[in-house]
């Protein structure tokens, strides 16, 4: 081209398509296909395309406001406060209001005319109001991809989640654990998907039998206090539980508590450990099974409930309040033209090792 500015015209007339197809394509809205996507970004970008933000804020006035929408179960889940938290005080920085959405969502159109971007977390596969808010007519940021199907590209931050689990199996074989066993959520979200796919592969991956139950995606201390229960009344031999959902560990203590399993060591309570094959040679069928025998505790989700209960429990610290921020920042980049519609960004988690599977 020469060294006129290169316009939308410029790049439809290049790209064989209509100016509108140009303009939903380079800003990842409308019903454009993923081929005809590409190739209207790869005529952009050889043509030097560049958008003019000023006139795109003019076309779409700005509303001064971001929705969020997070899954039903948020608002008794410490995990998604501090998460909303974090996005609200990122958005403020530029000037965004942050509204958040009813958990049945709307219809696409009305959202679009309320605000300039949507913010949906850890959205379901099977969540009827999510494909409405992909499909809104305005930017999207998702923490945590969505695996169902979508009208076109969104924006996503992502956690590495198949890591972090196998860090916590690692994290127990290397403390002793020999018959680890993971409560698994329920749900289509890409984090309970990534959860029970890991729980498997790992076990498959190290000749071990990592024993698997389900519970709800936000599971309460009761229904894990009786999952837990139920998995070491038909497995004695388990004598490691990692629970996933957020808030949930103090029910797997509970359990252990009930049954006489020492939580902190796995051994016969005397410091001696006390595998299966140990187990059967004592004559006791069970093996670390046994009342007084030691167990592993620990949680995918780190929060109040795991730093405060007895023993403080070894959990997964997501750095929610960080994410918020994070999934706000793309979003905030993404309106103000510094990142394309469909960047994917990471987001670090770390490891919190504390007395519930044993000392350093």
């Amino acid at each position: 081209m020469t060294s006129r500015t290169v316009t939308l015209l410029d790049v439809a007339r290049a790209a064989g398509v209509s100016k509108s197809t140009v303009s939903d394509a380079l800003q990842g809205s409308g019903r454009v296909a993923t081929e005809t996507r590409d190739r209207v970004r790869a005529v952009a970008a050889e043509l030097g395309y560049r958008p003019n933000s000023a006139a795109r804020r003019l076309r779409r006035a700005s509303t001064g406001a971001v929705g969020l929408h997070l899954p039903a179960t948020a608002t008794r889940l410490d995990y998604y406060m501090n998460l909303a938290f974090g996005a609200v005080e990122r958005a403020q920085e530029d000037g965004l209001d942050m509204v958040l959405l009813a958990p049945s969502g709307a219809a696409g159109g009305r959202i679009a005319s309320r605000v300039d971007g949507l913010l949906v977390i850890d959205p379901e596969a099977g969540d009827s109001a999510v494909p409405g808010l992909l499909d809104a007519g305005v930017p999207v940021v998702t923490g945590e991809r969505y695996l169902g199907p979508a009208a076109g590209p969104s924006a996503a931050v992502v956690c590495d989640n198949a890591a972090s689990l196998t860090a916590l199996l690692d994290h127990v074989t290397d403390r002793g654990a020999r018959r680890p066993a993971v409560l698994v959520p329920s749900g289509s979200s890409a984090w309970a998907t990534a959860l029970r796919a890991t729980a498997r592969s790992w076990g498959l991956a190290h000749g071990v039998e990592v024993a698997v139950r389900t519970v709800p995606f936000a599971a309460t201390p009761a229904e894990a206090e009786e999952t837990t229960r139920a998995l070491l009344a038909a497995a004695p031999a388990v004598d490691a539980v990692i629970c996933a959902p957020d808030g949930s560990a103090p029910g797997v203590l509970r359990a252990a508590a009930a049954l006489g399993r020492e939580v902190g060591h796995v051994g016969d309570g005397a410091g001696r450990e006390v595998g299966l094959d140990a187990g059967r040679q004592a004559g006791r069928p069970g093996g670390s099974g046994t009342p007084g025998a030691g167990l592993l505790v620990a949680s995918c989700v780190d929060g109040p409930a795991p730093r405060n209960a007895e023993p403080p429990v070894t959990a997964v610290d997501l750095r929610p309040a960080a994410y918020g921020r994070a999934c706000a920042e793309l979003l905030c980049d993404i309106l103000a033209d510094r990142a394309a519609p469909d960047t994917v960004r990471r987001h670090a988690w770390s490891l919190e090792t504390r007395a519930s599977t044993g000392p350093a």
